[in-house]
């Protein structure tokens, strides 16, 4: 089925034909439960929660605070397992896998965003040498003129010998984006990727992950800001931990 907004949701998405295709889709959560638990309650953080991230497009989740989103993002990032439910990224069960083979898959197939820029770069490589790095991690070594390409792409080829530190914050989240594509991962995970951002800076991020998501690469963000709703090509919609209609 499909919403109001254009996101695909299937019945049973694992049956879909669009799920067996070159354009499936970069992510997968079916019928996932996650609970937390403390010393004097438990929380259902998510409750029987199926949705399918399209790859080349951007995909924003919406809800109020507690609704899920971060718990959501942490699956996809590979970060959690679910406690019930399948989760897929890039056509592979990953619910199953332990904590080292996710890390593997994630290093491999994701790419996940923090909200504070700094807190995605190294502050001791410069910007070319950040691409390079993040390359050879995902298991596709870039030369220095792919890194260069990538940041002529995003605007910042002028900054490629800067380290972090000699960066705005705009052009920090930005260098995190090209690191985070850098190797064609999956997806790229992003949790509030403008909360730390002004007006302009976040407008160049989030025109450099559209442009990016139109190249082939699968968005998923959570946020509240409306212009990162303004770029979504689709939405997932949580409150108490559930997928809720348009």
């Amino acid at each position: 089925m499909s919403t109001d907004d254009g996101f695909h949701f299937a019945a049973d998405p694992l049956a879909d034909p669009l799920f067996s295709t070159p354009e499936a889709p970069a992510a997968v959560c079916r019928g996932v439960r996650k609970t937390y638990r403390t010393a004097t309650e438990s929380v259902t953080a998510l409750d029987d929660v199926t949705v399918a991230i399209p790859r080349a497009q951007v995909t924003v989740v919406v809800g109020p605070s507690g609704s899920g989103k971060s718990s959501l993002l942490r699956l996809l990032a590979c970060i959690d397992s679910p406690d019930d439910g399948e989760v897929l990224i890039a056509g592979q069960r990953v619910d199953r896998l332990g904590a080292r083979a996710r890390r593997k898959l994630r290093q491999r197939q994701v790419a996940y965003l923090f909200q504070r820029p700094g807190e995605n770069l190294l502050p001791y490589l410069d910007a070319v040498a950040q691409i390079r790095l993040a390359a050879a991690l995902r298991g596709a070594p870039a030369t220095e003129d792919d890194a260069l390409e990538l940041l002529g792409r995003l605007g910042l080829r002028e900054r490629a010998d800067h380290h972090p530190a000699q960066l705005s914050g705009g052009e920090q989240q930005r260098l995190a984006v090209a690191c985070g594509v850098v190797g064609n991962p999956a997806l790229v995970v992003a949790d509030e990727p403008t909360a730390e951002l002004d007006t302009a800076a976040a407008e160049r991020v989030l025109v450099a992950m559209e442009d990016l998501a139109a190249a082939g690469v699968g968005f998923v963000i959570s946020s509240h800001d409306p212009r990162v709703m303004a770029i979504a090509d689709g939405f997932v919609r949580l409150d108490h931990g559930r997928l809720v209609a348009a």
